[in-house]
């Protein structure tokens, strides 16, 4: 089917186009889905191909919030106020992860205001509409910016292996409606649905969103020359269905260490952060 919004042909049954980030119904051909009008919950617009641009209306009353330093402009009448974001215990557990230390909310007190997030890398940005007590497991860089009402959380991996070997650690972040969150995808976006005990093996690094359902796990990659000539690594991401499961073709971590390669070298052999230009001086 083509997506309404694009017209880039996508697969049946998907919930987003892989090339806009529109949000589709499969279940009616694909028409757009209208979560973005003004229906009492808060009206978005995502905007831009490779650099997408998230922009909100925010009226009073409606809350968005988003970590520390998320947002790209906002009109005058947005206000904004920065916070530990649930407490002593929400503060700490952020910074167990790594993750920015306080929450900032935007809000308007009269009129309608207008706030935007813009994507930090090329990828996509995906809107998520959660029914209460419906969750939601991101990748912890992947999370942009919530309604107020979405408990934004740490997810613990329960299986030690997973947690030293997985690639990013033992900690992701569970958002919990009911509510909008937002979340930013590096590079385009594949969405697979997995049945009950299906599995699919994936580069850590790729894994950027998945149902509580699905299991993950980490499996060691088999054979010895597997292991010192295929490049994998020693390890890969294992996830077993029922459930969704989001992956990003261009993880940050990857493409950071492509552009290594061809950095100027400098006399010692390290990277150098400049041309290595002879101007002849000598």
């Amino acid at each position: 089917m083509q997506c309404p919004n694009c017209g880039v042909e996508v697969a049946a049954g998907i919930k987003f186009c892989t090339h806009c980030g529109a949000k589709l119904d499969s279940e009616t051909g694909g028409h757009l889905v209208t979560d973005n009008l003004p229906q009492g919950n808060t009206s978005y617009k995502i905007s831009g191909t490779t650099l997408q641009v998230l922009e909100l209306q925010l009226q009073p009353g409606q809350v968005i919030y988003s970590e520390s330093g998320g947002m790209s402009w906002m009109s005058g009448n947005v206000d904004m106020k920065t916070h530990t974001g649930g407490g002593l215990g929400k503060l700490v557990k952020r910074a167990f992860s790594g993750e920015s230390l306080f929450i900032t909310d935007f809000f308007v007190n009269s009129g309608s205001g207008t706030i935007a997030f813009a994507s930090e890398f090329p990828g996509k940005i995906l809107p998520f509409k959660l029914e209460a007590g419906q969750s939601l497991i991101l990748q912890k860089d992947a999370f942009m910016c919530a309604e107020k009402s979405i408990d934004l959380d740490i997810h613990f991996r329960r299986k030690l292996g997973t947690g030293f070997f997985g690639g990013e650690g033992f900690i992701m972040q569970r958002a919990t409606g009911p509510g909008l969150v937002f979340a930013e995808v590096d590079g385009e976006v594949i969405e697979l649905d997995l049945g009950p005990g299906q599995v699919l093996k994936v580069d850590t690094g790729h894994v950027a969103l998945l149902e509580p359902t699905v299991d993950f796990d980490i499996s060691m990659v088999k054979g010895f020359r597997n292991i010192l000539l295929g490049g994998e690594g020693l390890f890969l991401a294992k996830l077993t269905g029922p459930g969704k499961v989001w992956l990003q073709t261009m993880p940050m971590m990857k493409l950071a260490q492509k552009v290594l390669q061809f950095m100027p070298k400098t006399a010692t052999g390290r990277s150098g952060s400049g041309l290595n230009i002879n101007l002849g001086g000598g």
